[in-house]
């Protein structure tokens, strides 16, 4: 088989697989970006997630991820909705957590997707990623023309926007790479302009310390003072720099069942997520990426919030 008819069928088993966009890069060592992510953690910007500073050789080339490595596929995974809680006053949740850990529902789609390659082209060595191990997805999904890189960090698609799940395959098949695009975001700052917390502090660069993200995920300690009244009511994650974005008019809602959320999540009003308990948390987020703050985590965000 050769080089353009691989890369026509792993681009179209992606796509049968439910993946909205699939894109190719040479598996190489990002120097540019290096130096960038070197800078942002001596400046302190990834706050308490201290596994930003683990395998910094492994994040910049992942030939060290992947022995022999030739190849970074980069797939989106929709996840954008609609959906809303009916009681405009009552705490939200982030888009992407509404319904199964994307980790696993994406990841056995990957897995899949190795084992067709293989099965079509032959014995080919990789690894599958999701957002679990130390790999610069959105740098390699700008490299492989999927979208560029947005002021509020993330990668927006030309036609889709940017409610998408990165995900990787690096394997050592050569696959034909595709052209990086253009930055489509021109002189609009509305992402900055919007972000309560003031976490973009200049374009294209965020501070992940001050992000309500990571004071409501990442961070174990007490949320600071300083924020109090700045969450514009999210108790896990935040959608406000995606919500705001002009490329987002043109987000389809997914096709994904494991995405739809519990059918009770967005009914809760503001009193019942006041008077929560550990049950109703588990009935809710049994197989949720909500899970990662556990219960006690929820509750101090939801108290940060109301009290």
């Amino acid at each position: 088989m050769q080089i353009h008819q691989r890369t026509q069928f792993v681009k179209q088993s992606a796509l049968d697989l439910g993946f909205s966009f699939v894109g190719v890069a040479k598996a190489r060592q990002l120097d540019e970006e290096a130096k960038r992510l070197e800078k942002w953690l001596n400046q302190g910007f990834h706050g308490e997630m201290s596994y930003m500073e683990n395998h910094f050789d492994k994040r910049i080339d992942p030939t060290k991820l992947v022995d022999g490595a030739k190849t970074v596929v980069t797939l989106m995974y929709n996840y954008y909705t609609d959906e809303k809680p009916t009681d405009e006053n009552a705490p939200k949740i982030s888009k992407y957590a509404y319904g199964k850990d994307y980790h696993h529902v994406v990841k056995n789609k990957l897995k899949t997707l190795l084992a067709l390659i293989n099965e079509e082209i032959g014995e080919v060595s990789g690894r599958c990623f999701v957002d679990s191990a130390p790999v610069m997805e959105r740098d390699w999904a700008k490299h492989s023309g999927m979208g560029w890189i947005g002021k509020n960090s993330l990668l927006i698609n030309k036609q889709q926007g940017s409610f998408f799940f990165l995900a990787e395959l690096i394997i050592d098949l050569e696959l034909s790479p595709d052209a990086p695009i253009k930055d489509y975001c021109g002189t609009c700052t509305r992402c900055i302009d919007a972000c309560p917390t003031d976490a973009i502090v200049e374009p294209f660069l965020v501070d992940g310390s001050k992000c309500i993200s990571y004071f409501t995920i990442e961070l174990k300690a007490a949320i600071p003072d300083e924020v109090k009244g700045k969450f514009e009511n999210w108790m896990f994650g935040c959608d406000i720099c995606q919500d705001v974005c002009p490329w987002n008019r043109f987000s389809k809602r997914h096709a994904e069942p494991s995405f739809e959320p519990h059918a009770d999540l967005l009914g809760l009003t503001r009193n019942d997520w006041e008077e929560v308990t550990e049950e109703v948390f588990r009935v809710l987020f049994r197989k949720s990426a909500v899970k990662r703050t556990k219960f006690k985590g929820l509750k101090r965000n939801i108290d940060f919030l109301l009290k």
